[in-house]
């Protein structure tokens, strides 16, 4: 395992953040500094396509004037931890301005490069299997914060980001108004399709509608990892807002609003979840619903006890959905060496 970090002192004051404005912002921006409107297309190519790091490395613009902004920052944050798996997974511990550390996971593949962006910094739906959820909240993530995740995977592995994920520390849905900013400014400024970005959520209640209507053509995936209301409360503790009925009752909602299908996420725990009367119970909830499961095998954590099925187990849950029509594939997370794999991020130091 390969380990890098950097150290970084916080600052008093908050600046104005760049990181995250449009074209025609940082134009306007530039022009009410008394500089021609050409220098707001400077700025951002340099922010979006050269990576760059504080306005003194923006090298084209005057040097006077960059050194007079002191108001203002890009708003990246600093490398405190790298740890690398054998299948070449890297997973970040990023230190933020007010010196908060969050989890970022960089997943290469032939021919893309996945970034798996927290939403949150620690996640306040402690579900029972999650690492995330065991370490409690702190704060939203502002959307220049999950841009500068992708930006800092990319520059990393000195390659384009193909697909982006909110599947790391936290609820997308909780910090909807900027996770969805963020959305936009990945599509349109870093220039990821939409359908390359996977929104994913535990569920809760009216905000499944609220995302669709947004009306993004982006992946939505839903955790369910339960067949029923009282094994899903058991394992989600915020279900018990969210009968099971109405979070599925809000997802086929949202495929008439977007005409976007649902994806479910589904966690295998040996014993707990996984046996054929949860695959017939989950069936006949998703029976002719416009959507899609992924299996995903439980990834240990020291903070639960829940054991992974055996593969015999796990394909034959699967099978059950599929001779009933259901949609399904099994998903087997990667970096689960470096701690990277799904439900084992954590805000502290490894």
């Amino acid at each position: 395992m390969t380990t890098h970090s950097i150290e970084y002192t916080t600052k008093s004051s908050t600046p104005e953040i760049l990181l995250g404005k449009s074209l025609a912002e940082l134009t306007d921006w530039v022009k009410q500094q008394g500089q021609p409107a050409y220098r707001g297309k400077q700025i951002y190519q340099w922010l979006y396509q050269k990576g760059a790091h504080s306005l003194a490395d923006i090298s084209v613009l005057p040097k006077k004037w960059r050194e007079n902004q002191t108001g203002y920052s890009i708003g990246r944050s600093h490398i405190h931890y790298c740890s690398i798996a054998p299948d070449s997974t890297r997973k970040y511990l990023l230190r933020l301005a007010d010196g908060l550390i969050i989890e970022t996971v960089g997943i290469p593949a032939a021919k893309r490069l996945t970034v798996c962006v927290s939403s949150q910094v620690g996640c306040p739906m402690s579900c029972d299997f999650c690492a995330t959820g065991k370490g409690g909240f702190t704060r939203n993530l502002k959307a220049y914060e999950i841009i500068d995740q992708v930006l800092t995977v990319q520059e990393d592995f000195g390659e384009r980001v193909s697909n982006v994920v909110f599947m790391g520390m936290g609820e997308p849905l909780i910090n909807i108004d900027e996770v969805v900013a963020a959305v936009k400014s990945l599509n349109q400024d870093v220039g990821i399709g939409q359908r390359s970005l996977t929104i994913s959520t535990v569920g809760l209640p009216g905000k499944i509608r609220e995302l669709a209507q947004h009306k993004l053509q982006v992946t939505f995936a839903v955790s369910l990892h339960a067949s029923n209301q009282q094994l899903r409360e058991k394992l989600i503790p915020s279900a018990k807002y969210y009968p099971l009925d109405t979070l599925l009752d809000e997802c086929r909602e949202y495929v008439r609003i977007t005409g976007r299908r649902v994806s479910f996420e589904y966690i295998l725990l040996s014993g707990t979840n996984d046996l054929p009367e949860h695959a017939q119970e989950l069936a006949k909830h998703l029976k002719g619903f416009q959507s899609h499961v992924n299996l995903i095998p439980y990834n240990p954590i020291d903070e639960a006890d829940y054991q992974r099925p055996s593969k015999k187990a796990i394909h034959q849950f699967q099978n059950l959905l599929k001779n009933e029509r259901v949609a399904v594939s099994i998903r087997y997370s990667r970096g689960l060496e470096a701690d990277a794999a799904c439900g084992q991020l954590r805000s502290s130091r490894i």
